[in-house]
């Protein structure tokens, strides 16, 4: 079974790593997206990620459109609320007999997840301003 979630508590690593493993894979990748101190040229101090009400199913449905398609087992958790430059917004995970299948699928993963789950994140600079990405 999938597993998919968007939360406000810190990621586990572990449970996502856990959704995909198998006897019968000879490659486990994972993706951790993290906070950075910089965007576009300015400095970066913190960002709050939003969400749609509907996010977590948005989430399922690619999950389970991705593993449809590939055959693999996959996982994703997207955090949402206020995070600190070092923290993990989106953690990923494929699992598959070779590697090559396992990079592929988790790129393909992570981008769908980056452009169709209704996520925004406000960014707030060192600069005193902020500015709203994905809307």
């Amino acid at each position: 079974m999938s597993y998919a979630l968007i939360t406000e508590e810190p990621i586990d690593e572990a449970a996502v790593k856990a959704a995909v493993e198998s006897d019968t894979s000879g490659a486990l990748v994972m993706f951790h997206g993290i906070i950075r101190n910089h965007d576009g040229g300015q400095s970066v101090n913190s960002l709050v990620y939003s969400h749609h009400p509907q996010a977590q199913e948005f989430l399922e449905k690619i999950i389970a459109e991705e593993e449809e398609r590939t055959g693999l087992k996959l996982s994703a958790v997207h955090r949402v609320g206020p995070l600190a430059i070092g923290d993990a917004a989106l953690v990923a995970a494929s699992a598959a007999a070779h590697r090559k299948e396992a990079f592929d699928a988790i790129e393909n993963l992570v981008e769908r997840i980056k452009a169709e789950v209704p996520i925004w994140k406000k960014q707030h600079f060192t600069s005193g301003s902020s500015e709203w990405v994905g809307l």
